[in-house]
């Protein structure tokens, strides 16, 4: 296991560290995705299919309003993507499997350099509260694996598992994010940037899974309005060295007065990086928290903006959206 894991961090860290001389080509074609059939293609994953292999230029797809029922593959060396909706409420793709985190995704993307926006991603099985005995289970609306993600107003819905945030430098701006039960989780080195960010139920906003204390990746919330039912923590620890941030936020979600859980980290809390910084709202209270809730000072806090965070090489200003 050990020796899997090792090897597992070596492939992931050459994979990033590589990938930050790789730029797709200008973008110079727009297909159109309409499942009336006015398009060049009427499902989202016959227009992924069409991509080339090894793909290196910038290709969009203008995906025409509607809800597409269909379960969307993006694969590794089929990069340079673009999707663009026409509003998030308006350009829906929609699935409802579940049971395991591997498979039960709507949307997947292991792909280099990918952009989405205005595109609404649902897993709607936890979302049938009108059927009888349906028991909660994990229900992916999207699993993303690759490096240089961005996502501008879309939204992702979900109630277990929404975000698997799994690996890669990834950022979301102005989206809407719903769920209750680890609705944001994995090992991704992501910045969400004036999300707006729904606890429906009772659960854990974030499970950040990151494994060593030389790892990069993390959770960092910037500006961004965290509100819902609740009761809610603001994240659990999935792996030892787990770290959240929340900078600047609006919290009007009842927290649970601890704030964080260590899960399976009990007895090693203090590596876990679990920040509260500038956070405000008209019941926000901090003074039950843990007593490891770290305290950042203005320098920590500096090497976790969007540019030092997340866009060293200047990626995201590369990419057309």
């Amino acid at each position: 296991m050990f020796v899997i894991l090792l090897t597992r961090l070596f492939v992931v860290s050459t994979l990033f560290a590589s990938s930050l001389s790789l730029d797709c080509k200008p973008l110079t074609k727009t297909f159109t995705v309409d499942q009336s059939g006015n398009g060049d293609y009427k499902t989202i994953q016959s227009a992924m299919n069409s991509v080339p292999h090894k793909n290196d230029q910038w290709l969009k797809f203008h995906i025409r309003a509607g809800t597409y029922l269909e379960k969307v593959s993006v694969l590794p060396d089929k990069g340079c993507v673009i999707l663009e909706g026409e509003g998030r409420e308006k350009t829906i793709i929609s699935w409802d499997d579940h049971s395991d985190t591997d498979s039960t995704y709507t949307f997947e993307a292991t792909c280099e350099n990918f952009v989405a926006t205005q595109i609404s991603f649902v897993n709607s099985y936890n979302l049938k509260s009108n059927e009888a005995n349906r028991t909660v289970a994990p229900a992916l609306a999207v699993s993303l694996g690759g490096d240089k993600h961005a996502f501008y107003q879309c939204g992702f819905f979900g109630y277990q598992d929404t975000i698997h945030d799994d690996e890669g430098r990834h950022y979301f701006k102005e989206c809407y994010i719903e769920g209750a039960v680890d609705f944001i989780y994995g090992a991704g080195q992501s910045f969400y940037e004036k999300c707006d960010i729904n606890a429906t139920g009772y659960g854990y906003i974030t499970a950040q899974g990151r494994e060593a204390q030389t790892d990069t990746n993390g959770f960092v919330f910037e500006g961004c309005n965290v509100f819902g039912l609740g009761p809610t923590y603001l994240g659990r620890a999935y792996r030892a060295w787990s770290r959240v941030i929340y900078h600047s936020c609006t919290i009007d979600v009842d927290v649970m007065p601890l704030g964080w859980d260590a899960w399976n980290q009990v007895g090693k809390e203090s590596n876990l990086d679990y920040v509260e910084s500038d956070c405000k709202g008209a019941h926000y209270d901090t003074s039950k928290r843990i007593p490891w809730l770290k305290n950042f000072t203005s320098t920590q806090l500096a090497d976790f903006t969007r540019d030092k965070f997340i866009n060293q090489d200047g990626w995201i200003e590369k990419q057309p959206n």
